[in-house]
């Protein structure tokens, strides 16, 4: 991996404002609006419900930063970038590598940011193991949507791109549970939620702070294991492709 494309990348990353305010603000404002309008005082699982509602965020926050790197991606190959790039000393899997890296690393600032938001606004109190299980979990977590990014990033055009991947996020992001809990949602649903790797991911730190709709570590980290696999041979598989076009 080269660590000076790699720091080029999260400074291009943070330069983009409307990056900052989806990736990090508004995870922090959902938990904020949710923990307030749908956790009553009185209620006396309120805690576990302030922490599910965390992990939903947290999920939410993640995904969305790993799959930003789509965008920059799309731009590169229609203005030629990529070709630019494989005449220099940088190789094809350094370049995708720090793409990915960037990615994982842009999690970093919402799993700061919402759980101390979550302590100290609304008092969560969890243990050193449950922490661990839900920040490192869902960090790790975030591997198949940053490779998700990567092939939308190679497969569509810069003009089509935004509207796609913010239609694809919002589709996941309801649909696996980050914003409405799974059994609230009709027969059909509740169906399809498992079938997409967004409800994994909320699996990961929910069983953590709830035995409530979550499925076993073991299970839910060979989910996502697969789909990385999966999504993984795709994206290396579309670059070979672009790389003997040009």
């Amino acid at each position: 991996m080269n660590l000076t494309y790699t720091r080029i990348e999260i400074r291009r990353a943070l330069r983009n404002s409307r990056f900052l305010i989806f990736a990090f603000a508004f995870p922090v404002f959902l938990f904020l609006i949710q923990t307030n309008v749908f956790v009553a005082d009185d209620d006396p699982g309120k805690d576990t419900a302030t922490a599910v509602i965390m992990v939903n965020m947290l999920a939410f926050g993640v995904f969305f930063a790993a799959m930003s790197n789509g965008g920059r991606l799309a731009t590169e190959r229609a203005a030629g970038w990529q070709r630019q790039l494989r005449l220099t000393p940088l190789t094809g899997r350094s370049y995708m590598l720090g793409k990915g890296v960037t990615g994982l690393l842009l999690g970093v600032p919402v799993l700061v940011a919402v759980p101390v938001i979550a302590v100290l606004a609304n008092g969560v109190s969890l243990d050193g193991a449950q922490w661990t299980r839900i920040l490192l979990g869902t960090w790790l977590g975030a591997v198949p949507f940053i490779l998700l990014g990567l092939l939308i990033g190679q497969l569509a055009r810069p003009d089509t791109l935004q509207p796609l991947s913010m239609g694809l996020s919002l589709v996941m992001g309801f649909l696996g549970g980050m914003w409405i809990p799974v059994d609230a949602m009709p027969t059909w649903m509740q169906h399809l939620s498992p079938v997409l790797p967004s409800y994994w991911l909320t699996q990961l730190g929910r069983g953590a702070v709830t035995g409530d709709l979550s499925r076993g570590l073991g299970l839910t980290a060979a989910v996502l294991a697969a789909w990385a696999l999966a999504l993984g041979a795709l994206v290396i598989g579309r670059y070979r492709k672009d790389s003997a076009r040009a």
